[in-house]
């Protein structure tokens, strides 16, 4: 297995750990954040049309959904990860979210195919592709991570044209899979009866910007700007205002629903125990008015050399021992090398404390 196989999978097995730890500490039974994704953006236009570039119309339609959800719900705070004509990285998209603490991601596409006559809305989850059709979605969008200079580590090693990869990235099993599918539905539900868009149903691929979110996630292709028809609905403000209303409709539905699943659970606190003070032993053999270098003559020789400032001397010692016992041997040890006036010293956690209080510790802890 390469190396660039093995770090993704490690980003993978790190991920998992922390979306089980957001999973089990999670504090609030309510919707408060909620990050809305225009894909692409300034140098990177994504899927073309005829007359339109996908970066300009998910924009218009991030932005309305997005104010649809301020104006109707004063307590929840909106997060564009951008709001004009700008490249954000799709790492940097995925960290906005992140750091913000968000309960919901909503990336917004638009589709294009090779044929003009592909048309309708679809919905996707990280998960692995069933369909090669998915797949290629997925490796259209993760594309994107082209247009930055730095990809090649930003990425873990990642590849968006490598199929192999993308079974490596199907391994991530999000703690927010059930909640991811249940919105994308509704997403799915309202394009198709309010907007009347041809369904296309929820599906699952590797989409990088999924994959390193941690709070239930979706990513939506709002239609198919090489279909000639579709492409002129998508660019229309009616076309627009429909699809961001039935987005924020959707989104108003999963709130209701996961509030009202979630309102008689208490609170998870994981209680996590304070570390036990930890003492060690140290033989000190010198001390200097100036600091000297831990490679000075006198030190050579001798193992695990460290310094200490203690009534406004620098102060030397050797070894580091848990016990008495092993740092007698040790003292024992320095004095049969012609080591004199050396003596042993405690400490508790890098501080310097009395051999009493040390063996008082240690009796305590037992």
């Amino acid at each position: 297995m390469t190396l660039k196989r093995l770090l993704l999978i490690f980003g993978i097995l790190l991920l998992m750990i922390t979306s089980w730890i957001e999973g089990i500490s999670q504090v609030e039974n309510k919707i408060t954040k909620v990050v809305i994704d225009a894909g692409h953006g300034g140098k990177d236009p994504g899927a073309l049309g005829k007359n339109s570039m996908e970066k300009n119309i998910v924009l218009d339609v991030a932005l309305k959904t997005g104010k649809y959800i301020e104006e109707n719900f004063r307590d929840i705070e909106v997060i564009y990860t951008r709001k004009t004509d700008e490249f954000i990285g799709l790492h940097k998209r995925a960290q906005i979210a992140n750091e913000a603490g968000a309960d919901v991601f909503i990336s917004i596409h638009c589709n294009s195919n090779k044929s003009s006559k592909p048309y309708g809305a679809e919905t996707y989850v990280m998960g692995l592709h069933k369909t090669l059709e998915n797949l290629d979605v997925a490796k259209t969008e993760n594309a994107a991570i082209y247009y930055e200079e730095d990809y090649t580590t930003q990425y873990e090693g990642f590849n968006p044209d490598s199929d192999e990869d993308y079974i490596v990235l199907s391994m991530f099993q999000s703690s927010t899979i059930d909640q991811s599918i249940d919105l994308s539905s509704k997403v799915q539900h309202q394009f198709k009866d309010r907007v009347g868009r041809k369904d296309r149903g929820v599906k699952q691929a590797g989409f990088w910007v999924l994959y390193k979110t941690i709070m239930p996630g979706i990513l939506i292709e709002l239609g198919f700007l090489s279909n000639p028809v579709e492409e002129k609905f998508l660019l229309s403000e009616d076309g627009k205002v429909y699809l961001a209303s039935a987005i924020y409709r959707a989104f108003k539905n999963y709130k209701s629903d996961y509030e009202d699943a979630n309102k008689d659970l208490k609170p998870v606190v994981v209680k996590l125990e304070e570390p036990k003070p930890q003492v060690f032993y140290r033989i000190q053999f010198a001390s200097y008015k100036k600091e000297k270098s831990l490679e000075f003559r006198k030190f050579r020789g001798l193992k695990d050399v460290r310094v200490y400032k203690h009534d406004g001397c620098f102060k030397y010692t050797t070894g580091n021992e848990d016990s008495l016992e092993n740092v007698q041997s040790l003292k024992n040890e320095l004095i049969k090398k012609g080591y004199n006036d050396i003596f042993i010293v405690a400490f508790i956690n890098d501080e310097r404390v009395s051999l009493d209080e040390a063996k008082q510790l240690s009796e305590n802890q037992n």
